[in-house]
């Protein structure tokens, strides 16, 4: 048995049900799992003189850690692409699909890690990854097992595109798949990976990609086959409603707009998520709160393609659960999911309503949101039965300066996002004093920018 206890936290955000920020705060945590919170003074004596470890977290403030619930990993190898950088979604995809066509198995693994330990030092413990090209022998084997080695719960999205140009969808034929080899893999990778247990460090989500780059029969079958594992709880995710573009060929090919689409397909329910509805209107998203189903926002991504501004508010109001998510490296370019809050707080605020996201709003899409969308009730919050998953900001930084005196907690997302000064996650400490530590992560980035270096000459852009 293994009790860690940390103390003397600046404030400790729990992100409970009472969202209690308790000064001077603590919290006891046993192998895995948080058994008590509150303030140090009230600590249970026991516990203190039980632990194994104790973290003084004296200047910090303490937050649970932050859920990413849309990724995709690959694309850090494919940041600020010349030819794609000033591109709307349709042109910035075709310019890519070459290259990402080149990608190989250690390309995903370098991939995979990177992005993690990026997200990590953000103050991120849980993420997602939707991923959905699988050329010259790659498989979602690859993520889970850099998933492993770099120890951030990681869900799994085992996406598909089957639509080639030839069929009418947007991507090249040779980055699809055949649809019956598609939905064989996914029951694989279900059944080799998936784990529906409390705490759980990897699961899957079956993911096609996009109504653009699927058919509607892939679609169907594949709902049919997640919900063919009841209680398992395989969930859904696919991109929707991202852009004017998507919405003119959901109308042109099936006669919908694209959430009205996705609900014909089985694709409105509790066990899905969408990524980005940026262009859903109000009877739409009454339709998602009635389902049930959860939405990924994606701020940054979403103004770097100038794809719009999603109506985070008005679905927030509406009950729907919202979480964040960085989106791909190569339409965001970084993967920081406290600056992913600030982004999400300010965007909402810039169509000229001041109250339209407060600080901590932004925080509980961050955390308690992000679990929401991803089906889980044993992260996002710090309280007793929750997973051990714990980071700290140091508010003694120079960004914090002055605005942690007044507001520490809003201080996170208003002022210039910072790194991590530690980070746990599952009762095991990944980060101290800012620095990883079972990752060098010089030699991550000299392999990360080789592969990239390696991936442009085999595409022929080098």
């Amino acid at each position: 048995m293994m009790r860690t206890v940390i103390r003397h936290a600046a404030t400790l955000v729990t992100m409970d049900a009472d969202r209690r920020e308790i000064p001077d705060g603590a919290l006891a945590i046993r192998n895995n799992v948080i058994e008590w919170v509150g303030p140090s003074a009230e600590l249970p004596p026991e516990l203190a003189q039980q632990a194994n470890r104790t973290v003084n977290a004296a200047g910090k403030i303490v937050l649970p850690g932050l859920v990413n619930t849309h990724h995709h990993f690959y694309q850090t190898l494919t940041r600020v692409i010349p030819d794609a950088q000033d591109a709307v979604l349709f042109d910035w995809l075709k310019t890519l699909y070459p290259i990402w066509a080149e990608l190989r198995p250690e390309d995903v693994r370098v991939s995979t890690q990177l992005a993690l330990v990026e997200l990590l030092l953000s103050g991120c413990t849980t993420s997602s990854d939707h991923h959905y090209l699988w050329p010259n022998g790659c498989r979602l084997d690859d993520q889970f097992e850099a998933a492993e080695e770099i120890g951030v719960r990681f869900h799994g999205a085992r996406g598909s595109m089957s639509l080639g140009e030839s069929k009418g969808g947007l991507p090249p034929d040779r980055v699809t798949e055949d649809e019956e080899s598609i939905l064989r893999d996914c029951r694989r990778v279900v059944e080799a990976y998936h784990d529906a247990s409390p705490y759980a460090m990897r699961r899957v989500v079956l993911a096609p990609c996009s109504p653009f780059s699927v058919s509607p029969d892939l679609m169907r079958e594949s709902a049919a086959l997640a919900r063919s594992f009841g209680a398992a709880g395989i969930r859904l995710h696919t991109h929707l409603a991202e852009t004017v573009d998507e919405e003119e060929f959901c109308l042109s090919a099936f006669g919908q707009r694209p959430a009205a689409y996705a609900e014909s397909l089985g694709w409105l329910g509790s066990d899905v998520w969408h990524a980005h509805c940026v262009h859903i209107n109000k009877a739409e998203i009454g339709a998602f709160a009635r389902a049930g189903a959860g939405v990924a926002h994606c701020p940054n991504s979403n103004m770097r393609l100038a794809s719009g501004i999603a109506p985070i508010r008005a679905l927030r109001q509406a009950g729907v659960a919202v979480g964040l998510g960085v989106d791909g490296s190569a339409s965001n370019d970084s993967s920081h999911l406290l600056g992913e809050a600030r982004q999400a707080m300010l965007l909402q605020r810039v169509q000229g309503d001041p109250h339209a996201m407060s600080a901590r709003q932004a925080l509980e899409l961050a955390t308690v949101g992000g679990a929401a969308v991803l089906g889980r009730d044993d992260i996002g919050s710090l309280a007793s039965g929750k997973a051990a998953d714990v980071v700290a900001f140091d508010l003694n930084a120079i960004s914090y300066s002055g605005a942690a005196v007044h507001d520490p907690v809003a201080a996170l997302v208003f002022c210039h996002p910072m790194t991590v000064d530690f980070a746990m996650v599952n009762g095991h400490m990944l980060v101290e004093n800012g620095k990883p530590l079972y990752v060098e992560t010089d030699l991550l980035v000299q392999a990360h920018n080789q592969a990239a270096r390696q991936l442009l000459q085999r595409a022929g852009k080098a």
